[in-house]
């Protein structure tokens, strides 16, 4: 059983980080385009590959809810510049396959990291009904 939880560890690490590398991808893409696009997908690729750390080090529930809301957030930001007319751009952006994978990769991070909480959360009721530590305090 802590072998599986282990696999959802490692499953959330890896899509924020292949999301991260792509996101690295587009900001030298759009470097010579645009300044401010290829500075926020730098930021934002960075940011996901050093959130691949907390992940793989079980460093608990509030880095996995902010690592769910900040993913959140890069999936709304893509969603406004799709719309025509949006406050970032003032016009809608392509649909490109890069976007779409590292959005579903984020998509996949934040039901991967969802199903960590719950999965943690029972292990801690079964645990404390048995009146022993989990695989995540005990780490």
């Amino acid at each position: 059983m802590a072998a599986r939880i282990r696999g959802l560890y490692y499953a959330a690490a890896a899509t924020t980080a292949v999301a991260g590398i792509l996101h690295l991808i587009l900001a030298t893409n759009a470097l010579g385009l645009d300044l401010n696009i290829g500075i926020f997908f730098s930021v934002a690729g960075i940011a996901q590959l050093i959130w691949v750390v907390p992940m793989i080090k079980r460093w608990g529930r509030p880095w996995y809810y902010v690592g769910i809301a900040g993913t959140a957030v890069l999936i709304i930001l893509y969603m406004i510049i799709l719309m025509p007319d949006n406050p970032i751009t003032g016009r809608a952006v392509e649909i490109d396959p890069m976007g779409i994978g590292t959005k579903l990769l984020e998509a996949a991070f934040i039901g991967l990291t969802a199903a960590i909480i719950v999965r943690e959360s029972r292990l801690k009721e079964i645990d404390a009904k048995k009146g022993r530590k989990t695989d995540t305090e005990a780490a």
